[in-house]
């Protein structure tokens, strides 16, 4: 049967801290660059949501920007990737524009999809970035369809599957396990595990840990910080090899903590977590701050230019508000277009006649 491994590298504040984890300055740099714009791009997505130009509902991922730029960043351009509402980073790091992502939540035609997915639905087919998924667990059959496509045509690809730690008691996810399993599919499942559903803490609604759940279907799996950058880059490159070689796919445990609220209109703390619990998370688990005092460590990164990194990305993030301002809403006209069916006027009627 599978077994459950972990990563318990915590990543010290020691010299050789890169050539541990097999991890260039330039590599490491390049992470850091990408967290900064993850955080600053969620930052002003705040901002915008708090002052009226974004609607519907918000999903950030400050606190969690190592997951977004430790996994993707070893993935091909041709590889897959797809994941849950909280995905606005991960996109990014797919290859999407910081500015047609902010477009999208806004709603406006210079979004990815026109505006009419918004913050829930982000979608790049070019990067090859498969949404964006507003329901629990519905990204989960189609990275194990893409993961079909793959081996049906013989193609030297993976697919990440992105999920919060809710997906795993869905039904579809153990299906698609077992379907995966049996048919060998290169996919990697990852469970961004930040200890709650929504509102609910994990362990009120689990005995068992997540790195078990993919036992059953002999699939192996893993746990790793994903607060740590390093760590997870380092876990995610080894991974990718394997599952890219005819590995079969894999379940990862990605252990993380967000710092905001679940949406937009979910309090950061007082509720179901105290701010203690959250304020402590932040000044220890801060993966930003993990990785600048490792780098500092290591001599390959100073004050100066992590702030001059900093005014990059603040700049990126502003540039793309901009965009998302000066872009135009969608035309009236543009209800009906990519719609696969015709109707009247006024809709479905039950009486209009029509069979199909």
């Amino acid at each position: 049967m599978a077994k459950a491994k972990t990563n318990t590298s915590s990543g010290a504040k020691t010299k050789d801290v890169l050539a541990c984890h097999g991890v260039t300055a330039k590599i490491a740099l390049e992470l850091m660059q990408e967290m900064l714009l993850y955080r600053r791009f969620e930052e002003k997505a705040e901002e915008n949501y708090a002052i009226g130009k974004i609607g519907g509902f918000c999903h950030l991922h400050i606190g969690q920007e190592a997951g977004a730029a430790g996994v993707i960043k070893v993935l091909q351009p041709e590889d897959y990737a797809i994941s849950a509402y909280r995905s606005h980073t991960q996109a990014i790091a797919k290859g999407i524009s910081p500015k047609a992502v902010m477009a999208e939540l806004y709603g406006r035609v210079g979004g990815m999809s026109g505006g009419k997915g918004g913050s829930m639905h982000v979608f790049g087919r070019d990067a090859r970035f498969f949404g964006g998924h507003g329901i629990v667990g519905g990204q989960v059959p189609l990275a194990t369809g893409i993961g079909w496509k793959i081996k049906y045509r013989g193609e030297n690809l993976v697919c990440v599957c992105f999920m919060g730690d809710a997906t795993v008691n869905q039904g579809g996810f153990h299906e698609c396990l077992n379907m995966a399993a049996v048919w060998e599919l290169p996919v990697i499942y990852v469970v961004e595990n930040n200890e709650y559903g929504m509102g609910t803490a994990f362990d009120r609604v689990s005995k068992t840990e997540i790195s078990t759940r993919s036992v059953p279907f002999n699939i192996p799996a893993s746990s790793v910080n994903g607060q740590n950058v390093l760590s997870t880059f380092e876990h995610f490159r080894n991974l990718t090899e394997e599952v890219r070689a005819g590995g079969g796919p894999r379940l990862v445990e990605l252990r993380t903590y967000r710092f905001r609220g679940h949406s937009m209109s979910d309090p950061v703390s007082g509720t179901y977590r105290s701010t203690e619990e959250v304020e402590r998370h932040k000044e220890e688990s801060d993966p930003i701050a993990i990785l600048r005092d490792q780098l500092f460590a290591e001599g390959v990164l100073d004050q100066d230019t992590l702030e001059e990194m900093d005014a990059t990305a603040k700049t990126i993030a502003a540039e793309a508000t901009d965009f998302a301002d000066e872009s135009p809403m969608p035309e009236p006209a543009a209800l009906y277009e990519n719609v696969w069916a015709e109707t009247n006027a006024h809709g479905r009627l039950f009486f209009d006649g029509r069979r199909t």
